[in-house]
């Protein structure tokens, strides 16, 4: 009976730029998906606990498909940490307001919570609408 070994990646990865269009799609399999190049899974590469993902450029984030229900009842709470300092506001009211801040929270999610989740948050590049300023970076869209 052998030990299998384990594959560590030497030196740093290159990173490739993705574009992902979030038009009509559901936000929780976008997130996934999201998440899962963010982190390098679909790479031969990957390494749990090593950066290896790719920078994601998110466009199309206003046009995300949320039933009229679900808009309603899901709320996004955050707090000040002053007495009586929380605010609540709706998933209507921020895909308003704010459509990047949905699928970062959700993306987020789907992260690791510790220094290797909050490197990789910010290869997430979000834009409400189809114009990004990443065209030299040359992005290939996903699959």
């Amino acid at each position: 009976m052998g030990m299998d070994k384990t594959y560590v990646v030497k030196g740093k990865p290159e990173s490739k730029w993705i574009l992902v269009n979030a038009e009509s799609q559901g936000l929780g399999r976008l997130a996934t998906q999201i998440a899962y190049y963010l982190l390098g899974k679909h790479k031969p590469t990957f390494t749990p606990g090593v950066e290896v993902g790719d920078y994601v450029v998110v466009v199309n984030a206003e046009r995300l498909a949320i039933t009229n229900e679900r808009a309603l009842t899901k709320v996004y709470y955050r707090h000040s940490n002053y007495p009586g300092g929380l605010k609540s506001v709706s998933l209507r009211d921020q895909m308003q307001n704010h459509p990047d801040r949905v699928i970062r929270a959700a993306v987020w999610g789907m992260l690791p919570h510790n220094k290797l989740g909050r490197r990789l948050i910010k290869k997430l590049k979000i834009y409400a609408g189809s114009e990004h300023p990443h065209v030299a970076q040359n992005p290939t869209p996903a699959a």
